[in-house]
């Protein structure tokens, strides 16, 4: 893969599905899920949100790809446009992936300041994304980016 200078972040096509849908399973790699969740869980449920983005994409929402100069997709984020508890309307990071061969070469980085775009074009203030705590390589990246926790959510298995 060429340097990150050279690579460019674009709206997502639909043929870029299989590729966008082939990094999910990546979302629940490389660190321990919590007990109550799974792998195949994770896998299901951001397939689904991607699978119906790319269908037809919500009003307020933004499906963006990172690829090479030579076009090779390198990542995706997808983004939406929500109101958090204080009502408060924002940008938000649904679902962020990069592929392996180019992990922690600023792909991420990339997308996220892409993100970071979006979210000012949209007259939004605030960009959240969320990061299951366990994930310290994503949460130790975001937060080398400037974000910050707000809120931690607890949860109790009955």
């Amino acid at each position: 893969m060429p340097p990150t200078a050279t690579w460019r972040v674009r709206p997502a096509r639909h043929a870029d599905r299989a590729f966008i849908l082939g990094l999910v399973p990546r979302l629940a790699e490389g660190f321990p899920l919590p007990a109550w969740r799974s792998a195949g869980e994770v896998t299901r449920a951001e397939t689904a949100s991607l699978d119906a983005a790319l269908q037809a994409m919500p009003a307020g929402a933004e499906l963006l790809v990172a690829e090479s100069a030579d076009h090779e997709p390198a990542g995706f984020v997808y983004l939406e446009q929500q109101l958090d508890y204080f009502r408060r309307p924002h940008g938000h990071v649904s679902i962020l992936a990069v592929a392996t061969k180019v992990e922690g070469q600023g792909v991420g980085r990339l997308l996220l300041k892409a993100a970071e775009r979006w979210t000012r074009d949209m007259g939004l203030g605030l960009l959240t994304l969320n990061v299951f705590a366990n994930n310290d390589r994503a949460r130790s990246v975001y937060e080398r980016l400037g974000y910050a926790a707000e809120t931690l959510r607890y949860v109790k298995t009955l």
